[in-house]
């Protein structure tokens, strides 16, 4: 079996509601997604003659999930006042909602789900936060 892996980054805010700490107040992060994609064989012809996949292509698959996170804040649905909302969309903030808790558990398990739907078999998808703290999501019992 071949694995391979690439990386892409994107900077945004977010914050946990109900948090009890630091994380519960607005911060940001510059998020690095790594994924790792399997395959059991090599293409035999063509320009991808010895590839699994072209790194290209895998690369821009990822660059474009995570571009259309850069630079927003990333909110859980419903985490702020109807007012709040109102007010950062009238300043012309770009807000992204999503339905869980924006933690870096919740994107790994998102990202290997959205890489997955573009046809590639994903084994693991791995979310730093920081450099130092990083979640890992791969499927298992």
């Amino acid at each position: 079996m071949y694995i391979l892996s690439t990386k892409s980054d994107f900077d945004s805010a977010h914050f946990l509601k109900g948090y009890d700490g630091k994380c519960a107040n607005i911060h940001g992060h510059r998020w690095t997604v790594s994924v790792d994609v399997k395959g059991n064989k090599l293409i035999e012809s063509g320009s991808y003659r010895g590839m699994v996949v072209d790194f290209s292509d895998l690369k821009g698959s990822l660059k474009k999930l995570t571009k259309n996170l850069d630079h927003s804040l990333i909110i859980e649905e419903n985490s702020l006042k109807e007012k709040t909302m109102e007010a950062l969309e009238e300043e012309g903030f770009r807000i992204i909602k999503f339905p869980f808790r924006p933690t870096a558990e919740n994107f790994a398990k998102y990202f290997y789900d959205a890489m997955s739907k573009e046809g590639y078999e994903v084994v693991k998808v791995s979310v730093y936060e920081t450099p130092n703290n990083v979640a890992t999501y791969m499927p298992g019992e």
